[in-house]
């Protein structure tokens, strides 16, 4: 078969003459170690572009063969498959619109029947839904979906996370196995939004009631932390390559990794989304005076709330202006004030120039407002908004505590000079290592004589003596199984490794300030 003809009638011509062909590569149980199941993945004839199943689906859409070809792909599937004794649980990738087709075709009964025909038990095969083209109908495909299930066949959802796969149809189908897309359990060592999508995937799962499959495992520092999130099935090149017949086990290799004690180094998970958002500020719930409000009205509000140190002079939900009580009540408090303003608007008595602080407004962008010079907005206080709309007041004495118990919840997740671990990974750590049942060390270094170094050569050379220490440490330690931390006080920080043969012997494990 020659490479450079027409492609028009290729793939029916492929079909047709039964040159397509069947590999299944092995889904491992990452808890026990054993192959689990095996996904059935299509090819053309070897040493042809054909033999590449992406060229294999283009053809398809310029042909307009995308349904036909899914099926032909099932029905080759189901039979090799039924011609190994006791292969054990196959997955097969379907698209929602070519099932209905299926079903359409074979009647829903007829469909399960076929199945059987094959030599396949129903409940040994799990239909791994595409989503390369949205289904029409979702309603029937959900029935459909129901009435497989009862019949003992399973659901899984190809590919989740990829742009394609969608929360609304795991929700809608609740697939007994979701497939986490391999750009999302690639170097989950050194990229930790992809840990906290697995984690997050993790708990969505745990609510559906569905097993997560991590695709595209390929390295043993991936392998170990999946093992280790406790993800109950793992697919990749590094636990067996796809096979014309099923693998009995996994790789040598994976199977070592699987089975050892040594426990993932995870990068550091903060508790919140976004460590640094001011949380727990106290607000003032006040009334708020619109711009045209008379003076005395302002008057009699801060005589009813004799602790009220400001007033919010809003627009529109939006603050503009804002009151301070001090300035406000002596002036009205002069001769004649009373008599010759107490009926014109109050806003030529208000300042225009309020600091407004949002609720989820970053720390970082607060520090200037505690180091700076002008002292005038920790003095008269601020207005505190939702986006943009007015919520209530704030004081200088709220502030400064708020962000202090923002910085210091912040350090116990990263130390803020060295960025290390704080207290709370460090105390998660100890205690996945302590749940393992595994041999490991701990130690610490403190940096000595460090007060007087800091009292001779200022602090911001102590500093910088901490992060060479931190540098120094992380460069000699192994990321895969040392665990480096920084706790408060003099102590800088942990090491943890777990202890193997004879590494007992050098296991120099650092610990900062």
């Amino acid at each position: 078969m020659s490479d450079n003809k027409s492609n028009k009638g290729q793939l029916q011509q492929l079909m047709s003459a039964g040159l397509l062909n069947c590999v299944f590569q092995p889904i491992s149980d990452l808890q026990a170690g054993v192959v689990f199941a095996h996904e059935a993945l299509i090819r053309g004839p070897k040493d042809t572009n054909f033999h590449n199943p992406d060229k294999l689906f283009k053809l398809a859409e310029e042909e307009g063969l995308i349904l036909e070809f899914e099926l032909h792909c099932l029905h080759q599937a189901l039979s090799q498959w039924g011609q190994f004794p006791e292969p054990g649980r196959l997955f097969v990738n379907l698209s929602a619109n070519a099932l209905l087709q299926a079903s359409s075709i074979h009647g829903s009964a007829s469909l399960v029947n076929l199945i059987r025909s094959y030599g396949v038990l129903p409940r040994m095969l799990i239909l791994e839904i595409t989503e390369h083209e949205r289904t029409s109908d979702m309603d029937r495909f959900r029935k459909e979906a129901h009435y497989l299930n009862s019949e003992g066949i399973s659901l899984a959802l190809d590919d989740f996370g990829d742009g394609r796969s969608s929360l609304k149809l795991w929700s809608e189908i609740k697939p007994a196995f979701v497939k986490i897309d391999k750009y999302f359990t690639k170097e989950l060592g050194n990229r930790t939004e992809n840990l906290q999508m697995v984690h997050a995937l993790k708990c969505i799962a745990e609510v559906f009631g569905t097993q997560l499959v991590a695709e595209g495992i390929e390295s043993g520092s991936d392998l170990r932390i999946l093992r280790d999130l406790q993800l109950a099935y793992g697919q990749g090149y590094l636990l067996g390559y796809p096979t014309s017949v099923p693998a009995r086990t996994i790789t040598a290799e994976s199977a070592k990794i699987l089975k050892d004690k040594q426990i993932a180094v995870l990068p550091h998970l903060q508790q919140n989304a976004r460590p640094n958002i001011l949380r727990g500020l106290k607000v003032i719930k006040a009334r708020a005076v619109s711009p045209n409000a008379p003076n005395s009205e302002v008057e009699s509000l801060f005589q009813a709330c004799p602790d009220l140190h400001a007033l919010a002079v809003v627009e529109d939900e939006r603050p503009i202006a804002m009151i301070n009580r001090d300035q406000f009540m002596s002036q009205y408090a002069t001769m004649y004030f009373r008599e010759l303003n107490g009926r014109r608007p109050c806003k030529k008595f208000a300042n225009y120039s309020p600091r407004l602080i949002e609720l989820n407004e970053d720390v970082d962008n607060l520090l200037g407002i505690l180091t700076s010079e002008d002292q005038r907005y920790l003095i008269e206080g601020f207005i505190v908004t939702d986006n943009g709309r007015y919520v209530g007041l704030g004081t200088g004495e709220q502030l400064v505590r708020a962000v202090t118990e923002a910085r210091i919840e912040a350090a116990r997740h990263a130390n803020p000079l060295t960025s290390l671990p704080g207290n709370i990974p460090i105390s998660l750590h100890i205690q996945r290592l302590l749940n393992s049942g595994t041999e490991f060390v701990a130690c610490y270094i403190d940096l000595n004589h460090f007060k007087p170094f800091n009292d001779q050569y200022g602090y911001w050379r102590g500093d910088e003596m901490i992060r060479l220490a931190a540098q120094t440490c992380l460069r000699y330690c192994d990321s895969c199984c040392d665990f480096v931390g920084h706790v408060g006080g003099m102590i800088l920080s942990f090491c943890f490794r777990v202890l193997t043969g004879n590494l007992a012997a050098n296991a120099s494990l650092m610990i900062l300030r």
